[in-house]
């Protein structure tokens, strides 16, 4: 029944953004608890509430659940009698990461993001068939590793490939209505006249664009990139999609040419631009030493966090600098900050061979890394001890690497940080007094760093210290993808991640 629907879809999305508030007030409380033990007047406490909620309590879940019924009764009505209309939504701009611009993103009511994502599951779960099998975005039968895995068998298989990479400027918001609309009725799509006065409902809020932020945008991101999807396939090419990140590629050059007027041709119909900018064109591909005959020409590609040649596949660039970002950190926050003020203030100075600081460090880098895993269980499992494990770490968004070089590198580079910053630490603690040079984690170097943390005694528990392995984790992910397939290894936010 449509009405016990729609109070299912508002309570499902209810609770998770209560469980996601609830979430980020207990890791505030958790921090300022451990900033109250090695700081003697920490900040106060501060809870930061979302800015819509103050705009309209229906963007606030506790009021939700509270009233679901009602809510769910007062929208069934209105969707019965035909005077449903989502409230305008509100415009937030998110900061982008690295830059001093920000991405607006429009936020509906809970209600009304519960009946988009009512329609988008209805309007999905009978036309997904209708979608390219190269279109990996929004479905729930595709995913972003199998983009990856489709591309980097290609280009293992071939020696030599043209690749054309476009990516479109503001997409969601530039996508023409008229066009849209028209797709609704043509390409065998199943979608009835309610569901298309509810599209029409949510696309009335804008001039031009799809709004980003509500799920029925992507069904309709989809459905408006079908007649670019098909015309790819009906040219021979073979290409993936992830919403409007693109990449083509083909063996032969006129065609990888047909492609890019293929991409122009739908640029103008759409009135999306193609961003050139972020737009590679059309390059050869080809293995490191090979000759070539254009000027373009390259010995990998980067798409969507991942780096694909014809050896490997690796983790681009970018993503490794942010994860090496985020290392450092840690290594910072916990090492080096608490002593960089003078008088120092409520310290834990290391004694007797025990540095809980360094203690602290190495744990958020391994729960970063491994999720809620530890040493002991990643050596039982890959020795056949442990037959399943619940992987949810940072490596869990990379499952389909393959690059052991590029992981013998991190671990590297992770030990060597990790000793930088201990010497850094034992440098600032002789400053303020505190000579530590022959203890412990001050008295190792390269030659010794690894044995001694993984033998050191916490508590009477071995492994707490033990450094944590980019390679050891990519070797469970490997074997978990060959055992249970990429589905049920990769992390359940694979498709949210910002790579």
């Amino acid at each position: 029944m449509l009405l016990e629907e729609i109070e299912f879809y508002i309570n499902q999305l209810a609770v998770r953004k209560v469980n996601e508030f609830q979430k980020y007030h207990n890791n505030v409380e958790l921090i300022h608890n451990r900033e109250k033990r090695r700081i003697k007047n920490p900040l106060p406490k501060e809870i930061k509430f979302p800015e819509e909620w103050s705009v309209d309590r229906k963007y606030n879940p506790f009021y939700v659940l509270k009233h679901q019924k009602q809510i769910a009764k007062s929208i069934f009505n209105k969707l019965i009698n035909g005077t449903y209309k989502p409230y305008t939504p509100y415009l937030k701009h998110i900061p982008k990461e690295n830059s001093t611009k920000t991405r607006p993103v429009y936020i509906f009511q809970i209600p009304d993001e519960a009946v988009s994502n009512y329609f988008y599951s209805r309007l999905l779960s009978k036309n997904k068939h209708r979608f390219s099998s190269f279109s990996y975005a929004y479905r729930s039968d595709r995913n972003v590793h199998y983009a990856i895995q489709d591309i980097a068998l290609d280009i293992k298989t071939n020696p030599r490939l043209f690749v054309a990479e476009f990516d479109f400027r503001d997409f969601f918001g530039s996508i023409n209505h008229e066009y849209l609309l028209k797709q609704l009725n043509r390409n065998g799509f199943l979608v009835s006249d309610f569901e298309k006065e509810i599209i029409v409902a949510f696309l009335s809020h804008f001039s031009i664009g799809i709004p980003q932020g509500t799920s029925i945008s992507l069904f309709l991101a989809n459905l408006a990139c079908w007649q670019l999807d098909k015309k790819l396939e009906l040219e021979g090419l073979r290409f993936a999609r992830y919403a409007d990140d693109t990449v083509i590629w083909s063996e032969s050059y006129s065609k990888i040419c047909t492609s890019f007027d293929i991409i122009q041709k739908f640029s103008r119909e759409t009135g999306v631009e193609i961003n050139f900018d972020k737009s590679n064109g059309i390059s050869l591909l080809s293995k490191k030493g090979m000759p070539s005959e254009l000027h373009s020409e390259k010995d990998s590609i980067e798409f969507l966090g991942y780096q694909l040649s014809g050896n490997n596949i690796s983790i681009k660039p970018d993503s490794i600098k942010k994860i090496k970002k985020h290392i450092s950190y840690l290594l910072y926050k916990n090492l080096i900050q608490p002593l960089n003020k003078n008088p120092l203030q409520s310290v834990q100075i290391p004694s007797n061979d025990t540095d809980t600081d360094f203690v602290t460090a190495i744990m958020q880098i391994r729960r970063y890394l491994y999720g809620n895993l530890n040493e002991h269980m990643l050596r039982n499992y890959l020795n056949g001890s442990y037959k399943r494990l619940n992987f949810k770490g940072l490596m869990n968004f990379y499952p389909l690497i393959d690059d052991e070089k590029q992981m013998q590198e991190l671990d590297r580079w992770l030990l060597s940080t990790i000793l930088n910053s201990v010497r850094k630490r034992d440098i600032l603690l002789k400053k303020h007094g505190h000579n530590r040079s022959n203890q412990f984690p001050f008295n190792l170097d390269e030659s010794n760093l690894l044995i001694e943390c993984k033998n050191k005694k916490i508590n009477l528990k071995k492994g707490l210290l033990e450094i944590p392995s980019f390679l050891r984790i990519y070797r469970a992910i490997q074997e978990e993808v060959k055992v249970k397939g990429i589905e049920r290894t990769m992390h359940p936010k694979s498709n949210e991640y910002s790579y």
